[in-house]
């Protein structure tokens, strides 16, 4: 029994790790499915996080630095587009532009503002999205297998989590059974027609921008204030680009993107569990191996195990009107 919690633990920090990721794949899945490629979920993620945590720190709100995460989040979204929509500028360039101006930023304000080192000060828990524990967790606690998965395994996570595995069947449903979805989609593989349809190209990515930068403000603000105590330095990790290869791993598929992202998050709980662990006939795992297990693995899918993955076809491609 003791194995048995001991594996239901893992698979819930696996969830909890998994929920940001989640969040930033399906972001880029809506950006990229509309021919915008988005190398900037990383940035939009870690200035949501430093939103969130700096207006939870002022205001004591986990509320208001969700929206503060979300409204950062969008306008570098805009600004992304604004760059690569309206001007046709490289889109890979405008990403790691944005990139960069949120690593740097996020230390030069955190540091003039809380005097931190770049850090926001710890959030009590009155300020944060706290575990919500399902009607029943405590009642059924005691049952065999099905009481500790309720309890272990379902219960117990922030309402940010709960809304990442949500807004996976929601995609589903905007993406291939709403007229917004199938235009949306039509952008990114036909624009010209889209276009000669009489739809505004331009629009339509605008909007797919949008709710990219929406969902990277909910990721930043999870790792702020639900999985973290507030904002850290480049807290993000490379979360960012690991949703990037999720989503080519997914094929660009909402339900698959969360089989990715549960992957990547269960490699990334594995490895924090086992960090200082003796193993029969390894002996004591390295600690730097087992951070550095989710990038590995990121490498090896890319590199080619998970068969062709073809991109959007107007993919990257600044759309220009025909006169």
């Amino acid at each position: 029994m003791e194995s048995f919690i001991t594996i239901l633990q893992l698979f819930d920090s696996t969830i909890r790790l998994s929920a940001p990721l989640l969040l930033a794949c399906l972001a880029g899945l809506y950006s990229e499915r509309a021919g915008i490629f988005d190398i900037g979920l990383e940035g939009k993620m870690l200035a949501g996080a430093f939103a969130a945590g700096a207006v939870a720190t002022w205001y004591g709100s986990a509320g208001l630095g969700l929206l503060a995460a979300i409204a950062v989040s969008v306008a570098l979204g805009l600004v992304h587009g604004f760059a690569s929509i309206t001007h046709r500028g490289n889109q890979i360039v405008s990403g790691v532009a944005i990139n960069f101006i949120a690593a740097g930023t996020t230390v030069i304000l955190g540091q003039a503002w809380f005097h931190q080192g770049g850090r926001t000060p710890s959030l009590p828990n009155t300020a944060r999205f706290n575990a919500i524990n399902l009607p029943g967790a405590e009642t059924l606690r005691e049952i065999p297998i099905i009481g500790p998965i309720y309890f272990e395994l379902i219960s117990g996570h922030s309402i940010l989590v709960y809304l990442a595995f949500l807004l996976v069947p929601l995609t589903w449903w905007v993406l291939y059974r709403t007229r917004f979805g199938l235009r949306l989609r039509a952008v990114g593989e036909n624009p010209a027609a889209v276009d000669t349809a009489g739809i505004s190209v331009p629009w339509l990515r605008y909007r797919a921008v949008i709710c990219c930068g929406i969902l990277c403000g909910v990721a930043g603000a999870y790792l702020a204030t639900a999985q973290g105590a507030g904002f850290v330095k480049d807290m993000t990790a490379g979360k960012g680009y690991i949703a990037l290869a999720a989503l080519i791993f997914a094929k660009w598929r909402p339900v698959q993107a969360m089989y990715a992202c549960l992957l990547f998050g269960f490699l990334d709980a594995l490895g924090i569990r086992l960090q200082g662990q003796t193993l029969p006939l390894i002996g004591e795992v390295p600690v730097q191996l087992m951070q550095a297990l989710p990038y590995i693995l990121t490498i090896i899918l890319l590199a080619g195990f998970i068969g062709k993955a073809i991109p959007p076809k107007a993919g990257g491609v600044a759309y220009v009107k025909e006169r």
